[in-house]
């Protein structure tokens, strides 16, 4: 079921976090930002929700998106590179810890070689599961994880801090718990600083952690990251904000002024076609 190639890319993406120094994740919407991104040189990528619902005419964060739409968005991504690719998979689309567990087992059948499970429930008037839930959900995803014959990498997220509750104290308490449960990769969407960063970095030592440009964090170079400890760096929707905030002020300068300057600036026809044929 499971081919040499995704073993490979399996092997090599447990690498990019064993060895030494940072590296960039960027999250490609699509197969063509996929095979963008990857002509460009980059060693991995990760899927984003953000993405793949604005993509889909629906908002993030709300339930929008089910775990087939996540699936089939993930498989056109995997298709589309020879890299390894980790998948955004929200809550694991379900509040048991089994519903965790499968998609684990789903999104390795698709070719994925990791994935994210979050604390988020997706319900507005109850925004993150309790405690003892959150780490039974982490321990069941970890279970599925182990359970494969290739090393599946699998990132606990905490989402408190984008979600309306600005506690890093229960924050970390909740990373270091997924950390004991066995997660490869701690990741707290949010943090807003330095010293934010680098207590979440020294609470779950030795295990990596991932962090979000563009959501709280914009100014922070890779070389100013690396210096904190951080292993992996992700830019969630950046990407896709950027390419839809020049449609809306291309669209815009149409619309208001009639005219079409945004054209001077736009990566060639030719240069685009170069890089999907790579």
């Amino acid at each position: 079921m499971y081919t040499e190639l995704q073993v490979n890319k399996a092997v090599t993406f447990k690498a990019l976090h064993e060895r030494a120094g940072i590296f960039a994740f960027p999250n490609p919407w699509d197969a063509g930002s996929a095979k963008m991104l990857a002509a460009l040189g980059f060693e991995a990528l990760a899927t984003t929700s953000a993405g793949l619902a604005f993509s889909l005419g629906k908002p993030d964060g709300e339930g929008a998106l089910t775990r087939t739409d996540t699936l089939a968005n993930a498989r056109a991504i995997v298709e589309a590179t020879p890299l390894p690719v980790a998948a955004d998979l929200e809550n694991g689309y379900g509040d048991e810890p089994e519903d965790c567990a499968a998609t684990i087992l789903r999104a390795a059948d698709i070719g994925l070689v990791g994935g994210s499970i979050e604390d988020a429930t997706g319900r507005p008037e109850d925004t993150i599961y309790p405690f003892e839930q959150s780490v039974e959900r982490v321990k069941a995803a970890v279970q599925a994880a182990r359970s494969l014959p290739f090393p599946f990498t699998l990132t606990a997220r905490a989402e408190n801090l984008i979600y309306g509750r600005p506690d890093l104290k229960d924050t970390i308490r909740r990373l270091e718990a997924y950390a004991e449960a066995g997660a490869d990769v701690l990741f707290a969407p949010g943090l807003k600083n330095e010293d934010e960063i680098q207590a979440v970095v020294k609470a779950v030592a030795p295990k990596p952690v991932n962090v979000v440009i563009g959501l709280g964090i914009t100014g922070l170079s890779l070389e100013t990251l690396d210096k904190l400890g951080v292993k992996r760096v992700s830019l969630g929707s950046s990407l896709v904000r950027a390419a839809y905030s020049s449609f809306l002020r291309a669209a815009e300068e149409i619309k208001e002024k009639g005219t079409f300057s945004f054209t001077q600036a736009t990566t060639s026809y030719t240069d685009i076609n170069k890089l999907l044929r790579s």
